[in-house]
């Protein structure tokens, strides 16, 4: 009897240790990259949705193979040609490899109906079916679509906006250039108020985009003289549906800015403008190898135009005169305090007219912008400037003064 039940405990131990092995087999046959619970998948795109001019995010929650869950979300021009955008977005259902739904749109209240067979082609897939936007029937024939991961989608999102409340100093963000971030049901309304404002507000940005509908919040660009920047941000941020409002990219390039002290170039806590506009000329001047004609401040922006003239190297006998235009840019180096001010040239821009008496000519500028520019639109201005002012230059490499 004793060894009969040692015997059975030895075989017992034997069985464990097969199972053991042999769980830990089917362990190490796994496949990686088997998926255990749902995944999650995206496409975006759909070809020849909205004449090709849809934004589309189809969202696919994934067992394995079979899709349990969907989304789609259409970001597309409202009208024909137009740059005014509307959207919708619909939970969808899903029956085998058909996918239906129905929503409204976010702006215009159209109704939404969809209809999508799906199937899958190798590593890709076809869509096929009808999207009915109002009475607008846009048929889908897609091929060779590609999904995304979670994270591949996520990394592809774009994000380019910057706005800093209260940036360190002026080299990241322009002083004239600021941006507010506004829900977009408050949006028309915040614009209405910058009428009359001595503000410049950028065309561009009163398009409401894809990503502000998706977002559900409008980002304005404005430009604004830099002594009155900070004020004006103060008083926006009290603005209802304002999320964010500050500085932002803009005109200054630090390639071509320059920082000196701001107390030979002030008068009280103002700058002395007309000082620096006469300073600025001088040197320009004799950079460009043309004579000074006229130079005004933009009450909006607190740009400074200069406006120069030089004769025409074309065919000089016909005394043409090159025009020569440069925008400058003065402000403190950083937001609130400070005994530094920063100094932004353009590079010219140059335009030949005949200015000579009498009857003229009507000149086309076909010039190739590709060709090189004449040595003497710039000829070290910003250099000569820095000399002129006792100024630091940027350094890219270090990203600092020097």
């Amino acid at each position: 009897m004793r060894a009969l039940r040692l015997c059975l405990i030895g075989l017992a131990a034997s069985s464990s240790v097969l199972t053991l092995n042999l769980a830990s087999a089917q362990m190490k046959l796994a496949p990686k990259s088997q998926v255990v619970g749902p995944e999650t998948r995206y496409f975006t795109s759909i070809d020849g949705l909205m004449d090709g001019n849809a934004d589309v995010i189809l969202r696919e929650t994934r067992q394995g193979k079979t899709v349990t869950a969907a989304t789609l979300d259409v970001c597309y021009p409202a009208e024909k040609g137009s740059e005014r955008k509307d959207r919708f977005i619909a939970t969808l259902s899903v029956n085998g490899q058909t996918l239906t739904g129905a929503t409204q749109s976010q702006i215009d209240k159209l109704p939404v109906t969809i209809k999508l067979a799906r199937r899958a082609t190798g590593d890709t897939f076809e869509f096929k079916g009808q999207i009915l936007v109002g009475q607008t029937a846009n048929n889908v024939t897609s091929t060779d679509n590609s999904d995304q991961s979670e994270k591949e989608f996520q990394d592809n999102q774009s994000s380019d906006e910057s706005i800093v409340a209260a940036p360190k100093d002026f080299t990241e963000v322009s002083p004239e250039s600021i941006a507010v971030k506004i829900k977009l049901d408050a949006a028309l309304e915040f614009v209405r108020t910058l009428r009359g404002q001595s503000v410049e507000v950028a065309l561009s940005s009163l398009s409401v985009s894809c990503d502000a509908l998706r977002a559900g919040e409008q980002v304005i660009n404005l430009s604004i003289d830099p002594e009155r920047a900070a004020a004006f941000l103060t008083k926006i941020r009290t603005y209802p549906g304002v999320t964010a409002a500050g500085w932002t990219s803009g005109t200054v390039d630090m390639e071509r800015t320059i920082r000196f002290a701001a107390a030979e170039w002030r008068d009280g806590d103002k700058i002395n403008r007309d000082k620096v506009a006469a300073a600025v000329s001088s040197v320009m001047a004799k950079s460009l190898s043309a004579k000074f004609a006229t130079a005004a401040w933009d009450d909006e922006t607190g740009r400074l135009k200069l406006i120069f003239k030089r004769p025409s190297q074309v065919l000089p006998a016909l005394d043409l005169t090159e025009i020569v235009e440069i925008t400058a840019i003065v402000a403190n180096d950083r937001p609130g305090a400070t005994d530094k001010l920063i100094l932004w040239v353009s590079t010219p821009s140059v335009a030949t007219a005949d200015e000579t008496s009498g009857a003229k000519l009507a000149l086309a500028d076909t010039a190739n912008t590709d060709e090189e520019s004449d040595p003497r639109d710039d000829n070290g201005a910003v250099a000569a400037l820095a000399a002129e002012f006792k100024a630091q230059r940027w350094d890219a490499d270090k990203t600092s003064w020097k």
